[in-house]
């Protein structure tokens, strides 16, 4: 038997806080061996991210203090390390040498003042002694290992030039840089769609295969797990609940927290044969009461030849040497009382559509109207009163939320800003959207910091419902929840629809969650819809090629039903960058069936 890489053994970690000691992790053990993918699974606040963090010592940094237990770590030259008795000097050669670790949020993991060339190479200079060149040879290989479009280009942008799927890329090729015998993978996949999901997936299966690298991977995504694991550790609140091969988990869950995460995944296939959208089903008993709407075939929302394009400028002057279109001759109807899904991989012009519907962004030309009334000709003072109708809910809470104000005075502001209520009326509209959402009355004296992801998100949606609209604009509002909580996030936006007749605009990459919540569906690809129609006929009779592909991505929740990288032949998402002469063809669809249409304009795909 050789050695496993990396052993927890009986680890503790504690936390002190203003009200005492928290414990963090308490007596985790399980191994990982060459060439193994062990998959740690648990909703946040498990313990998952501090269980890796131990590993690399980096749970000190935040405050953390491993009280008991012993890591052990196996290095390249065959020595065995306790990793709680090295001094912080050696952890350094240890840390993107030896251990690598793709942390979960791209934006906070790489440097905002450095290019990506600059923090490639850093590593690989340090650890590899590699001359200038070598370095920028060895990133650039890199760049084209994790699939990212016109890499030589990317070398010389900075952080806040990317996407965020583009970034999490970098993060990931950062980290297997140095060829490490131990990754350690923080939910690399969140902020991803399903195709660059799946090729990442595929990446680290491969370069454990051909490197013999140990894999640590920390998901809340069970079909991600199903595609991955060779093992799996279930985590709840700090402690090991269950561990077993990915088999015995997904078909044979003794623990009753294990079954609950397994029956709160949405799988792809299950609505076969449904005209309505379901509610999602929920750890535990909380069964749901309400019936989701049929909707009305009464148009709220018509788009006309929607077009959106940015500049991108350059040069001594600034000048404009190119546009990126971003969203091209886009149209479609949502009616009330319904929900229309927007889905495609990023970068495709899903988000700039729900934006460019706000005037959040300005369309360069094209018809919005909301009942009867064109946004896009409208001046500030009648854009604002129109803005009654409309809302968003944007995919980062935290961002959207302003850290320094009461949650009921964010809750109350579009009502004191719109004047319609005011006094005791608007402090009990306040509670009754509390109430709404499903959160406490004492959460209204806390401030953002105070509250979990899914907490914040549903602070998001009240506020969003504190005007009355007809229309949610719901911009990846889930993608970042855990499994339990965006089942939950989702039933409350089922249930609003349900009873207030609201219409959702959902902007969204995860295909199982679409099928789940949406009437209707458009596929978008490089700013045109490729594919538009009712949900049922995109997902069980998809015509367009873009659309195939899409579907045959998702990961399926069932280890026997892997994908293997052959599956996957995605050609990478084409420039959207054209020249300033370059003149689009307009969008021409061919009808399948009623409603349903695919584009036959050639859209590069």
């Amino acid at each position: 038997m050789t050695k496993p890489i990396a052993s927890f053994e009986n680890l503790r970690v504690e936390f002190e806080t203003k009200t005492g000691t928290v414990v963090g992790v308490e007596d985790v053990s399980f191994k990982i061996k060459a060439k193994e993918t062990v998959c740690v699974v648990g909703e946040s606040g498990s313990g998952k991210s501090v269980s890796s963090l131990s590993m690399l010592r980096l749970v000190e940094f935040g405050g953390g203090k491993l009280t008991g237990g012993t890591l052990k770590f196996t290095r390249k030259s065959g020595e065995t390390l306790d990793i709680t008795k090295a001094d912080q000097s050696l952890m350094r050669t240890i840390r993107g040498n030896e251990i690598g670790m793709i942390f979960q949020e791209p934006m906070t993991a790489l440097n905002p003042l450095f290019t990506v060339a600059q923090q490639l190479t850093e590593g690989l200079r340090t650890h590899k002694t590699l001359g200038k060149e070598a370095a920028a040879k060895r990133a650039l290989e890199l760049l084209y290992q994790v699939r990212i479009p016109e890499p030589e280009r990317r070398l010389n942008q900075y952080p806040h030039e990317l996407s965020g799927g583009m970034r999490q890329r970098v993060v990931i090729a950062m980290a297997l840089a140095c060829e490490p015998r131990l990754l350690i993978a923080d939910e690399p996949t969140t902020a991803l769609d399903v195709t660059i999901q799946a090729e990442i997936l595929a990446l680290i299966d491969r370069l454990k295969q051909e490197t013999g690298t140990a894999v640590m991977f920390i998901t809340h995504d069970m079909s991600v797990v199903a595609q991955m694991a060779d093992r799996v550790v279930v985590m709840h609140r700090g402690k090991k609940v269950e561990e077993g091969t990915v088999e015995q988990i997904f078909e044979n869950p003794k623990h009753d927290y294990t079954k609950s995460l397994l029956a709160a995944v949405p799988k792809l296939g299950e609505m076969k044969g449904k005209l309505l959208p379901e509610p999602m089903r929920l750890m535990g008993n909380e069964n749901t009461k309400f019936k989701p709407l049929s909707g009305s075939d009464e148009p709220l929302l018509i788009v006309k030849n929607l077009t959106t394009r940015f500049a991108v400028k350059g040069g001594f002057l600034r000048r404009t040497l190119a546009n990126v279109h971003a969203v091209e001759d886009v149209s479609f109807t949502l009616m009330k009382g319904k929900t229309l899904s927007l889905v495609g991989e990023s970068g495709c012009g899903k988000s700039t559509v729900g934006r460019s519907l706000l005037r959040l962004v300005e369309p360069l030309s094209g018809q919005v109207s909301i009942d009867g009334q064109n946004i896009v000709t409208m001046s500030p003072p009648e854009l604002r009163k129109a803005r009654l109708n409309m809302q968003m809910v944007f995919q980062d809470p935290f961002a959207s939320l302003n850290p320094q104000m009461l949650l009921k005075d964010q809750v109350a502001d579009p009502m004191r800003n719109y004047n319609t209520h005011s006094g005791e009326a608007l402090d009990k509209r306040v509670e009754m959207l509390f109430d709404r959402v499903k959160l406490p009355h004492s959460f209204l004296r806390r401030y953002p910091h105070e509250l979990s992801g899914g907490q914040r998100q549903r602070v998001a949606i009240a506020r969003a419902l504190a005007l009355n609209p007809k229309l949610i604009i719901a911009d990846e509002a889930v993608s970042a929840l855990d499994v339990s909580v965006q089942a939950q996030v989702l039933n409350l936006m089922l249930e609003l629809q349900s009873e207030l007749g609201l219409s959702f605009l959902f902007i969204s990459h995860d295909m199982a969650v679409v099928e789940r919540v949406s009437h209707d569906v458009g596929v978008m690809y490089l700013g045109r819809i490729v594919e538009f129609g009712p949900r049922s006929k995109i997902f069980e009779n998809p015509q367009h090629a873009y659309t195939k592909a899409l579907l045959k991505a998702v990961p399926i929740a069932d280890p026997r039903q892997r994908r293997s990288e052959n599956d996957l032949n995605f050609k990478p998402l084409a420039s959207p960058i054209h020249s300033l002469h370059y003149e689009a063809v307009p969008s021409a669809y061919e009808t399948i069936s009623e409603g349903h249409f695919i584009l036959t304009t050639d859209s590069g795909y």
